[in-house]
């Protein structure tokens, strides 16, 4: 992990933030926006995203995003985008809109 972003402070206030369990001062924690927790046998499970962000083939999405861009089409009042798996290691983006 970097050391932050370049030349956007503000976002690396955001992401890098101090790290609670260092005893060395001034280290940080990079917020990845995961949810996990630790379980009884010291292992760490993962429950998922705290943001509304998919990885499909490798790219992160932010699902609002795509939404947005669906909202500015012509005739699309509301939008609704939903990534559902099909097949193995595969996921595709589903898309809902209403129209006017």
């Amino acid at each position: 992990v970097g050391r932050g972003y370049h030349r956007r402070p503000d976002l690396t206030a955001a992401r890098f933030v101090p790290d609670p369990f260092s005893a060395q001062p001034g280290q940080r924690l990079y917020r990845t926006g995961d949810l996990v927790r630790y379980r009884p046998d010291g292992t760490i499970e993962y429950l998922g995203r705290l943001d509304h962000q998919v990885k499909i083939r490798g790219v992160r999405i932010e699902l609002g995003e795509v939404e947005a861009a669906l909202r500015q089409q012509a005739g699309v009042r509301e939008a609704v985008v939903v990534a559902r798996r099909n097949g193995p290691g595969g996921a595709r983006l589903i898309a809902y809109v209403t129209t006017d």
